[in-house]
């Protein structure tokens, strides 16, 4: 009997033990799921992931990040936005989200102004940026938090008064759409015409030249040479014609736009327009370092460049060695003319700096306009990459080069038979064999 006890004793204990142990590691993984936060994104392109742009924006905020919601307790506008910050905070610890309900606290939400159907704030140090909640998403998330991490303003200034491509109108030669995103990523935009106000401001960030069409006067010359001449950046948007009187801003940068337009067979067999070019190929300078995506352009320049001593020049990117820039009329059977036209590989961007006064002097220039313009912009990459080009301008370095994320396609697409294939089988082939294998296992049975 001393033995049985012994062992019922034991046995008690063993499973006493094994409660303990096992209440003991359900304890264990509570805390470890409430204090650490692991996320595994296994989809193709990382859709449920935070994008380099949306990573890149928070590095360049330290410090607190305060997101408050201006939403009701009921319905699912809390889950959606808890939803969408949680992927920022498992990168950015320091980013807080607080719930105000308009029930519970009207005073404050009267008093932030909210609009009906909800916002959300966004606060870093003592700048406020406000999103719509039937507008929020990655998008509109990382450019609020991009244009909370610019200090300062900054002012994009477009040249006008000479038929350039305008900011301000939808034409499809225009680049308002260019013009609308640099808004969105918080930088400012105006126009400026030297015949009404004959001096560039002294907050212009940088200052962009965009195909002019008629002839400067000496004076509007002389205003961008002396912009040029004390350190101020520059884009400029040169298609292939004439400079309309910036021959001696050219000559002081050292750049020469050689004279005819880029071709490139290769790129018009793919676009089936012999004035077009396709670039995938680009240098390791920080506006293209990596850039993933082909970029798009159209009746281009090639750029020779030869700085004086000051300057340092760099090459963005270029044509294929095949590519030549043709100096005859783009019609017809279009072919290389050896001693007339000039071969490739030619320069289609090149960035000049220098240092003025312990900064650096930044300026860029494009042998094509037509690749920010609303018609063109939307091709590849031409956006992404008019955004880096404006963020590397602008000195907004931790911008510079980031891509926006698209999702791949997924759709799956049959042929009819495949269709009738599949769905017979699932309608009536699988169900039959289901039936049938029941039935003959029911059989078996019976018989033994």
């Amino acid at each position: 009997m001393r033995r049985i006890g012994r062992a019922r004793w034991q046995f008690w204990l063993v499973n006493a033990s094994f409660v303990v142990l096992f209440l003991v590691a359900v304890g264990l993984l509570q805390w470890i799921s409430q204090e650490y936060h692991w996320r595994f994104d296994l989809t193709q392109n990382g859709m449920h992931s935070l994008s380099e742009a949306s990573r890149a924006a928070l590095d360049g905020l330290p410090g607190e990040i305060r997101a408050t919601a201006y939403v009701d307790r009921t319905g699912e506008a809390r889950r959606f936005v808890r939803e969408a910050i949680r992927q920022y905070q498992a990168h950015k610890s320091d980013f807080t989200l607080e719930f105000v309900d308009s029930d519970v606290e009207p005073d404050r939400v009267r008093e932030a102004g909210v609009l009906p159907g909800g916002e959300l704030f966004l606060g870093y140090k003592d700048a406020t940026e406000r999103i719509p909640l039937g507008s929020l998403n990655e998008e509109t998330l990382t450019n609020a938090l991009t244009r909370l991490g610019r200090s300062g303003e900054r002012w994009i200034v477009f040249l006008a008064g000479h038929g350039e491509r305008s900011p301000d109108r939808e034409a499809n030669f225009d680049v308002s759409s260019w013009a609308a995103e640099l808004k969105k990523r918080g930088l400012k935009t105006r126009t400026l015409t030297l015949g009404e106000n004959p001096q560039i401001p002294e907050n212009t960030t940088v200052l962009v030249v965009a195909d002019p069409q008629t002839q400067l006067l000496p004076g509007e010359v002389k205003q961008i040479e002396e912009y040029v001449k004390r350190g101020g950046n520059l884009l400029w948007l040169a298609d292939p014609g004439p400079l309309h009187g910036l021959e001696r801003v050219a000559e002081a940068l050292g750049v020469e736009l050689q004279p005819g337009v880029l071709v490139d067979p290769l790129s018009a067999a793919v676009t089936g327009d012999a004035g077009a070019i396709v670039v995938s190929r680009y240098t390791g300078h920080p506006v293209v370092k990596n850039f993933p995506l082909s970029t798009f352009f159209v009746q281009s320049s090639g750029i020779a460049v030869r700085p004086p001593g000051e300057w340092q020049s760099h090459v963005l990117f270029d044509t294929r060695e095949t590519a030549w820039s043709e100096t005859g009329a783009l019609k017809g059977e279009v072919r290389f003319d050896k001693g007339r036209d000039i071969p490739g590989p030619l320069n289609l961007a090149v960035a000049l700096t220098r240092e003025v006064e312990g900064r650096e002097q930044r300026v860029v220039i494009v042998g094509d306009g037509d690749f920010l313009s609303n018609s063109i912009i939307a091709n590849g990459g031409n956006l992404e990459l008019g955004m880096s080009v404006a963020n590397w301008l602008s000195r907004d370095d931790a911008y510079v080069n980031i891509p926006v994320r698209t999702a791949r396609d997924r759709t799956l697409s049959l042929s009819r038979t495949a269709r009738i294939v599949m769905g017979g089988g699932f309608l009536f082939v699988l169900p039959i064999a289901l039936l049938g294998g029941g039935l003959a296992m029911w059989w078996r049975r019976r018989r033994r």
